[in-house]
């Protein structure tokens, strides 16, 4: 198994590099986003342990960069960001797990092992509609070969729609489901996102429109 460290301290960059080749990992170390996003575009690499903080680009952006090019390959931030809110925007970035520093190396080397597994048994999650296709892993929506890559509010509301079409869901839902119930955002924030979902979907051709219906609520049904 091949790995991609990318690690701006360069004390833990090498330590990072010599535990997993302890392990029976081939690893490869770089120090920036640049670095770590160009070696992880070749999908030579089995997984991707990252750090957030990091110069040139941030974890973040390297894991929505690559999102955004195909690359489903599993990433792992190492992080000292601990609040839940800053978990949730690393997932949402598309990342598939998230371990706090200080870490012991038995959990990192555990954590890794469980996604080499996952990876290996993979099969993409889709939700499709009318030949709409929302992929869970990759946060893209695609229609006939034609894709689009969503943010993350974006690919909470496109979820929550193509798991029922036809169904009718409040602004109030979206809010409670995607914020939770103590948040200030209102319902003009979900308009913003439908209505950019809506241009994504125009942009690939898609027979299926998202309606408004006065007074209710968003549905997704098939394009008139």
């Amino acid at each position: 198994m091949r790995l991609l460290i990318a690690e701006d301290d360069p004390k833990l960059l090498k330590s990072l590099v010599h535990i997993f080749e302890a392990n029976k990992f081939a690893a490869d170390g770089v120090s920036n986003g640049e670095d770590a996003f160009e070696y992880a575009l070749s999908g030579e690499y089995d997984r991707l342990v990252l750090d957030i903080m990091m110069p040139a680009l941030d974890g973040l952006e390297v894991v929505r960069r690559l999102r955004g090019a195909g690359v489903t390959t599993p990433a792992l931030f190492l992080t000292a960001r601990t609040e839940v809110s800053q978990r949730v925007e690393g997932l949402d970035a598309g990342a598939d797990d998230y371990l706090p520093k200080p870490f012991s190396v038995s959990e990192l080397l555990a954590r890794v092992r469980a996604m080499l597994r996952r990876k290996d048994n993979y099969i993409p999650d889709l939700l499709v509609f009318n030949g709409l296709t929302l992929n869970r892993a990759t946060y893209e929506l695609s229609y006939d070969g034609e894709s689009r890559m969503l943010s993350g509010k974006e690919f909470q509301i496109a979820e929550m729609l193509m798991q029922q079409p036809h169904g009718i869901i409040s602004a109030d839902r979206f809010i409670i489901h995607i914020w939770g119930w103590n948040t200030d955002v209102d319902t003009s924030v979900i308009w913003v996102h439908i209505s950019n979902l809506r241009k994504k979907l125009s942009a690939i051709g898609a027979l299926a429109e998202i309606q408004f219906v006065r007074g209710a609520g968003y549905m997704l049904e098939e394009k008139r």
